[in-house]
C-alpha cells in the first residue's frame, strides 16, 4: 500500500461522523429544504413567514422543518405564540450554507 493511502485511510471520519453528513446532505437533497435552509442561514423566520416567501403551505413547509431540525440543521425557539427558526451555529452548518452557495455562484446579502 502507498504512504498516500496509508494517511488518507488514517484520516477517514468514523462511522457517527459519516452518517451525521450523510443525514444532513439527505435532508438538502430535497430543493424545498435546501431553500429553506438557505433562508435560515441569513435571518430567523416563523412557519408563516417561511410559507410566504416559499409559496408552499404551513403545513409542508412544518413538515420541511422538521426534517432539518432533526438532522441538526436548524434549531428553533419559541417567542409567544410563534415557533422562530434559524440554521444551527455548528461548522457543518457554515460548510453547507457555504457550499450552497458557491455551488450556485450566489453572494451572501450583507
Amino acid at each position: 500500500m502507498k504512504e498516500i493511502e496509508k494517511k488518507t485511510i488514517g484520516s477517514m471520519p468514523d462511522d457517527y461522523t459519516i452518517q451525521t453528513v450523510a443525514e444532513a446532505m439527505k435532508q438538502l437533497g430535497d430543493a424545498s429544504r435546501l431553500r429553506i435552509f438557505w433562508l435560515l442561514c441569513h435571518f430567523e423566520e416563523c412557519v408563516s413567514g417561511i410559507a410566504e416567501i416559499t409559496g408552499m403551505t404551513s403545513p409542508a413547509v412544518s413538515h420541511h422543518l422538521r426534517l432539518l431540525k432533526s438532522s441538526g440543521l436548524i434549531v428553533s425557539k419559541r417567542s409567544g405564540k410563534e415557533m422562530y427558526y434559524k440554521a444551527a451555529d455548528n461548522e457543518l452548518v457554515d460548510f453547507l450554507h457555504h457550499a450552497i452557495e458557491k455551488v450556485a455562484n450566489i453572494t451572501c446579502p450583507q
